[in-house]
């Protein structure tokens, strides 16, 4: 068992109130139908498990899980599994409806769902981890599948998670059916299916967000400073290719603290300390450690929220030095905090569009495995960049048509793709 402590993220109430606020406004926006308003701003499902697992010592432990369903107009649910204390049915809620909003902005023929399990995982052992993620998948059921619900990774889960499940989904299938269910998750290591970019696709994706920001502002990236909350696996890619883009990583924070260094601090050398650290940035030599409270106050260009939701309040809103927020993480500023920052001229990139990188990457691995293909690197991280830049331009554009901010003007062009979806299709029965 692994005994460590430390400090979660603090989940500040509020994040399902906050995503229906953003679609509220959005859709008084766009004069959404007024029958179709009633099916988005509700679940279609919700799953919660409760589920024993057989721990190391002997014990056996009752552990409760989540799938939210929120809508599959579009196609099959889609979205990740956390591992998290801070997993109840609200944050699922709010979660999968993001989703929604995440793949219809993208123009993927998916819907959106979200969940996970109420754990802490630093406290398990990987065998503990594995039994609870098996177990987990069993209790699911068929109410997950390739063509009705195809989880990913998310919050502390990983490419090794999603192999455990694809092998006790695939398990419970009669042996000549076990080949075509490949597709019931995404994010899996390369050996068991994965795609090649899947592991970097969704910092990749914020990455290339902020660059196109930069371009359409004139503003070059090079020698600008940037902070970053959240140094798992999202984080590190974006922090990656910004320094490769000549920018400098001043300030990071993960669960255990947060570190400073105006002069920058290198992304690798400190990635590859907090992996012989047990995943903390604690110690590393060549910051100071600082104040996470006072975090989001540091000096910096860009600041890249990359952890939790809800973490930029109107508490520490007025404090931000950067010139634009690039969200990593789902949901990581509240309503009330966006209303300063806008007025105090800060850019926001919300993260149906920021963190979006993700998700067509799972796509691309979807369809890889339906259609029995492998596409190389430069194939997938090409097809990733396309796609991005059609939707930050097709955003941009309409803000500006509709002289609304970006996330207003994300999720208008998301909610009315599915408007006109069921206009077209109309209401069963």
């Amino acid at each position: 068992m692994i005994t460590k402590e430390k400090k979660p993220y603090a989940l500040k109430q509020g994040m399902l109130e906050n995503v229906m606020r953003q679609f509220d406004h959005a859709a008084d926006h766009i004069g959404l139908n007024p029958n179709i308003r009633k099916i988005l701003e509700i679940t279609n499902n919700e799953l919660v498990v409760h589920f024993p697992v057989k721990m190391d010592s002997g014990q056996v432990e009752v552990f409760t899980g989540y799938r939210v369903q929120h809508n599959n107009a579009l196609g099959p649910y889609k979205g990740g599994l956390r591992y998290h204390p801070t997993v109840d049915i609200d944050a699922a809620r709010a979660l999968a409806m993001w989703m929604t909003w995440k793949t219809s902005l993208a123009g993927l023929p998916y819907g959106g769902a979200k969940g996970g399990i109420q754990l802490d995982p630093t406290k398990y052992s990987d065998a503990e981890l594995e039994r609870i993620t098996r177990r987990f998948t069993y209790a699911l059921g068929d109410n997950i599948g390739p063509e009705l619900d195809i989880p990913a990774p998310d919050v502390n889960t990983n490419p090794q998670t999603m192999a455990w499940i694809l092998d006790t989904y695939m398990s419970t299938k009669a042996p000549a059916e076990r080949s075509t269910n490949l597709h019931v998750v995404t994010g899996k290591p390369i050996g068991a299916g994965g795609s090649q970019g899947r592991d970097r696709a969704t910092g990749y994706g914020v990455f290339l967000n902020i660059k196109f920001w930069a371009e359409q502002k004139k503003y070059p990236l090079r020698g600008k400073s940037f902070i970053l909350q959240g140094f798992g696996n999202v984080g590190y890619w974006a922090a990656r290719f910004l320094e490769a883009e000549g920018a400098r990583m001043v300030g990071v924070q993960d669960a255990y603290g947060s570190l400073y260094n105006p002069l920058g601090i290198p992304v690798e050398p400190l990635f590859e300390y907090a992996k012989a650290n047990r995943n903390s940035i604690l110690g590393y030599q060549e910051a100071q450690p600082v104040d996470s409270g006072a975090f989001f106050a540091l000096d910096c260009d860009l600041c890249i929220p990359a952890a939790l939701g809800n973490q930029i309040t109107a508490r520490n809103a007025a404090d931000i030095k950067a010139a634009l927020i690039a969200e990593g993480a789902n949901g990581p500023t509240d309503v009330e905090a966006e209303k300063i920052l806008l007025h105090r001229g800060i850019d926001i990139i919300p993260d149906i569009l920021c963190n979006s990188g993700g998700v067509i990457g799972s796509y691309f691995e979807w369809l890889q495995n339906r259609n029995g293909e492998i596409w190389t690197l430069d194939e997938v991280m090409e097809k990733l960049e396309k796609k991005m830049k059609e939707s930050f331009h097709r955003v941009v554009a309409f803000a500006t048509e509709k002289q609304v901010d970006l996330r207003t003007a994300a999720f208008m062009i998301a909610i009315q793709r599915l408007e006109q979806t069921y206009l077209q299709r109309g209401i069963f029965p």
